[in-house]
């Protein structure tokens, strides 16, 4: 049940459990927003006012007269940079997730559930200068709190969304009597649905090698697990799910 107040993202997991993660709304994106602006602020003040201080060799945070490459290079290129790519690398190397969004229990996914890839988290942030118009991003402001998965302009490009960190997932437990098997987290289940949908990409040499990887990893839960072990048995024959 959603206890967030939008819309659930259904994804078809590769147990036949379907998994859902709540979109978030407008509160939440602006909430993750401002917590991670405020930390830009910080890091591109900071930055700045320490080289400009080194800079001018005494207590001035004033830019020279005639700024010259070095002026450009040390202390604005860096503090600029700071500021506005602040967005692109943390989501980047934090796949979907920035402090902000952390603070918030958001992050990025594509339209099927999975991790954007780079085009996808780039083509949004790209679209940042459109969303943040015609001031304090008005136009994504707008969009989020008028479309059904609440997604700004940069999302509808990319085909991405903001959904709900997951806590709560629970995987069925084998019936009474039968021997518990190791359980599956959403980790293991992301990692299972990356793997299907580069399946078709991999030499068979390559498959076998993983197929083999996954049943001596989870093989105790494939005895419990029916399901499971006719997909595990599948995936050693080279055959795509």
């Amino acid at each position: 049940m959603n206890t967030h107040g939008a819309r659930d993202l259904v994804v078809d997991s590769v147990t036949g459990v379907d998994l859902t993660l709540p979109v978030a709304g407008a509160g939440a994106r602006c909430y993750a927003f401002v917590i991670d602006w405020l930390i830009r602020v910080i890091l591109f003040s900071a930055w700045y006012g320490v080289t400009a201080l080194i800079y001018n060799g005494r207590w001035s945070f004033a830019a020279p007269l005639s700024p010259d490459t070095r002026w450009f290079v040390f202390v604005v290129a860096p503090a600029a940079a700071t500021y506005f790519l602040y967005h692109i690398v943390l989501e980047i190397a934090l796949h979907g997730r920035t402090p902000g969004k952390r603070m918030a229990g958001i992050h990025i996914v594509a339209r099927d559930g999975s991790s954007p890839g780079v085009g996808a988290l780039l083509t949004r942030n790209v679209f940042r200068l459109v969303d943040s118009l015609p001031l304090f991003y008005g136009v994504g402001l707008v969009a989020t709190l008028v479309t059904k998965d609440h997604v700004r302009i940069g999302d509808m490009a990319a085909g991405t969304l903001l959904a709900y960190e997951r806590t709560d997932i629970v995987l069925p437990r084998p019936p009474a009597g039968q021997p518990r098997g190791r359980s599956l987290s959403a980790a293991d289940l992301e990692v299972a649905n990356d793997l299907l949908l580069r399946w078709s990409t991999l030499d068979p040499t390559a498959r076998h090698r993983l197929a083999r990887a996954i049943i001596s990893r989870y093989s105790s839960a494939a005895e419990s697990d029916s399901a499971l072990r006719t997909q595990l048995e599948t995936l050693v024959h080279g055959r795509t799910i």
